[in-house]
């Protein structure tokens, strides 16, 4: 079943571009965009709930209301972090630093599977190493001098990727009681109300053409998502980390040279050599 990781990982190359181009327009606020984003999700999902609708009465007991909505607020605080820094960093400069999320993915998910019994499947040492291996690869292959300069919307790419990780991390706890789609409808009505709450926010200055994008890229994010807590599930999280994460990059980088013509270097290609190498093994390992 790994090819659907490998289509949540195209999905997800594809959100990233559609979202670069809505908010590198000048009339676009990252904080109206973000809420705008969570509204539009909350409302396309809501059919597939007729479908797939499940949750458990283990999912009220307090320890997992705690920790779903502790998920709730950091995917909060991670995504105006992340729309935040793509407002402003070309795809380029903006994707070295988010690679760093798989890492801390996986880092966290493996410490924690000596601690916790939900996380006791994400030891394995062979697919931990290609992991670490694909994850430094890419990440050095992407890394400039200029990447380690103070900058403030780099710092808050990389504190947004490792709230993202402790975010999914966290979210293997409680996803068996919940489905997919119930859990990502939930957790978006969370933050779509705190956000609301906060920032109340004014959608008038959003342009006709960037509603359809916010409508085209909800949907790619519902089923990316649906496709990620699936594979958390099924095939633990290291390993759906390795396909769909990290070969993720490497089509964003694709797709920014053709979309965007944003330059790709013999870097990115070996970078992407080894990527696609190290998970053909784990899938083989597998």
């Amino acid at each position: 079943m790994f090819y659907i990781p490998i289509l949540g990982a195209l999905l997800e190359a594809t959100g990233m571009i559609i979202e670069k181009k809505t908010l590198k327009k000048k009339n676009i606020n990252y904080k109206n965009y973000s809420i705008y984003s969570f509204f539009v999700i909350v409302v396309m999902i809501i059919p597939f709930l007729f479908f797939f609708w499940r949750l458990d009465p283990k999912a009220f007991q307090l320890t997992n209301l705690l920790i779903f909505f502790a998920i709730s607020i950091i995917a909060l605080i991670a995504n105006l972090l992340i729309f935040y820094s793509l407002k402003r960093e070309t795809l380029s400069e903006f994707e070295p630093i988010v690679l760093m999320q798989p890492l801390f993915t996986i880092l966290i998910a493996f410490i924690l599977s000596f601690f916790i019994s939900a996380y006791s499947n994400e030891n394995n040492p062979l697919i931990l190493i290609l992991a670490l291996i694909a994850s430094i690869a890419l990440i050095s292959s992407h890394l400039k001098k200029h990447h380690l300069v103070y900058n403030k919307y780099i710092l808050a790419a990389l504190l947004g990727g490792f709230l993202f990780a402790v975010e999914l991390v966290l979210s293997k706890m409680i996803l068996p009681y919940y489905s997919s789609w119930t859990f990502y409808f939930l957790r978006c009505v969370i933050i779509l109300i705190i956000a609301s709450l906060i920032f109340k926010p004014n959608f008038k200055k959003i342009d006709r053409q960037s509603h359809y994008f916010t409508w085209i890229v909800s949907l790619i994010w519902i089923v990316y998502r649906a496709i990620l807590y699936w594979g958390y599930g099924t095939l633990g999280i290291i390993y759906t980390t390795m396909i769909l994460s990290l070969l993720s990059p490497v089509l964003v980088f694709v797709f920014a040279r053709i979309f965007l013509k944003e330059k790709l270097t013999l870097k990115h290609i070996i970078s992407a050599i080894i990527i696609v190498s190290c998970i053909a093994i784990a899938v083989f390992l597998k």
